[in-house]
């Protein structure tokens, strides 16, 4: 009787022992932040000129700030799958960069899509605004 007892109770402890959490939460003091100790600084565009759904002529000039982009060669800008040469500025911790609307784009609406490496590479940025373009 000894024995049995001695080994359920081994047994109990063991089971115990190696009790596995299923809640998903992560547990203890990680955070659940898996284990990365970089921070994603996705890149930010605002101050769109000229302004979201605006009416603009072919060739018309276009700007924008970026924030968290390393240098201003990680910008690229196309519109309706024509890319667009660009103009940068720094000022402080962000760029203003300005380019032309493509000659060929006329009588229709165009996405200026932007596209951005970030400071870390894994956290590459997207944005961008629509305009009308006259004839």
């Amino acid at each position: 009787m000894k024995k049995t007892l001695l080994a359920l109770a081994i047994l109990t402890f063991s089971i115990n022992s190696f009790a596995v959490d299923h809640s998903m939460h992560g547990g203890g003091n990680s955070g659940g932040g898996g284990g990365s100790s970089a921070t994603c600084e996705k890149a930010r565009f605002d101050k769109f000129q000229p302004e979201n759904l605006a009416t603009v002529s072919p060739e018309s000039e276009f700007a924008f700030t970026a924030f968290n982009v390393q240098k201003p060669e990680q910008i690229e800008v196309t519109v309706k799958s024509h890319p667009v040469e660009l103009k940068t500025e720094a000022r402080g911790d962000l760029y203003r960069v300005t380019g032309k609307l493509p000659a060929e784009l006329k009588n229709t609406t165009a996405r200026i899509q932007i596209k951005a490496t970030t400071k870390v590479e894994k956290c590459n940025g997207e944005g961008g605004w629509l305009v009308t373009i006259s004839e």
